[in-house]
């Protein structure tokens, strides 16, 4: 973990999966009512959520915080658009390198830091099939190598 990154809530195996992660950035966001409350009983779901920007302003999108389950009327959509906190140089940052190479902005993982939900957004370029069998193989020969030598 980083330099001062707080308990770990939930985090997104598929992205680095799927694909090459070139540069991260953690930014706030902004929730409504009961959704901190989801957040720290651990119920959000990273894996098919992105990153928009639209208009100088950075949002995450369809990333889902469940429901808090001792809320009333005032519950919140799973699925709402949520607002990232992010300076202007940094949303400029990744608009530019998003629109020149294709690349995509993706949640990594969220997290508790200093009573406040921040999430690791990744610059992300997609992977080919080949690219993902390949670092599949190079996973399982490391944890084979791991293996024998543990048993030696």
């Amino acid at each position: 973990m980083p330099k001062g990154e707080g308990k770990l809530i939930a985090q997104n195996k598929k992205a680095r999966h799927d694909y090459t992660i070139v540069d991260t950035i953690e930014a706030g966001i902004v929730l409504q009512g009961t959704e901190i409350k989801s957040i720290r009983n651990s119920r959000i779901n990273l894996k098919d959520g992105f990153v928009r920007i639209r208009n100088g302003e950075a949002f995450l999108v369809n990333v889902h915080i469940s429901p808090y389950e001792q809320g009333n009327i005032f519950n919140h959509d799973p699925l709402r658009t949520r607002k990232l906190l992010l300076h202007k140089k940094q949303i400029d940052k990744l608009y530019g390198e998003m629109k020149q190479q294709g690349m995509s902005i993706v949640p990594l993982k969220v997290y508790l830091k200093d009573g406040y939900a921040k999430v690791l957004i990744g610059l992300a370029k997609g992977k080919k099939q080949y690219d993902k069998r390949e670092s599949l193989k190079r996973k399982d020969q490391e944890r084979q190598i791991a293996r024998a030598m543990k048993n030696h």
